[in-house]
């Protein structure tokens, strides 16, 4: 299997904070996360063609989030290669602050009584929820 190095700059400023995506780009940077990089024309077909979305669709989203510092592109052989630049999870989380910031006024008391009302909270989520309050309450110990 060939791998392929991106550069980490890219063309975009490493030092500029990651703009928001919507769900399709999420969607779509998963798509590009999975595969490890891709051509446009393979995004067109896996990722464009079972949502019913154009190649010109799938490279305007392609190039926007290659803008927002979340996509590396790289010219071999005459075509354009994507990778990741930011971990999924980093974009999810972002999308997450966004999301609470914007929607819910900056409080995560809606969002955790959405989770206290859902049904399908497993067993493992459960457990990483009280990880990630226990970091909390440690957290805001320590600057006590």
């Amino acid at each position: 299997m060939c791998r392929h190095v991106y550069s980490v700059r890219d063309d975009m400023s490493s030092h500029r904070p990651l703009k928001s995506i919507g769900d399709q780009e999420l969607a779509l940077l998963r798509f590009v996360s999975d595969a490890g990089h891709v051509t446009v024309g393979q995004a067109a077909e896996g990722f464009g063609q079972p949502r019913g979305l154009a190649r010109s669709t799938v490279l305007t989203m392609m190039e926007r989030l290659r803008k927002k510092g979340h996509l590396a592109r790289k010219l071999q052989d005459g075509l354009y290669h994507y990778a990741p630049r930011t971990a999924h999870g980093t974009a999810v989380r972002e999308a997450v602050r966004n999301f609470v910031d914007r929607t819910l006024d900056g409080s995560i008391a809606p969002f955790v009584a959405y989770l206290s009302e859902r049904e399908q909270v497993s067993d493992e989520e459960l457990a990483e929820l009280q990880t990630l309050l226990a970091r909390l309450k440690n957290q805001r110990r320590l600057k006590s």
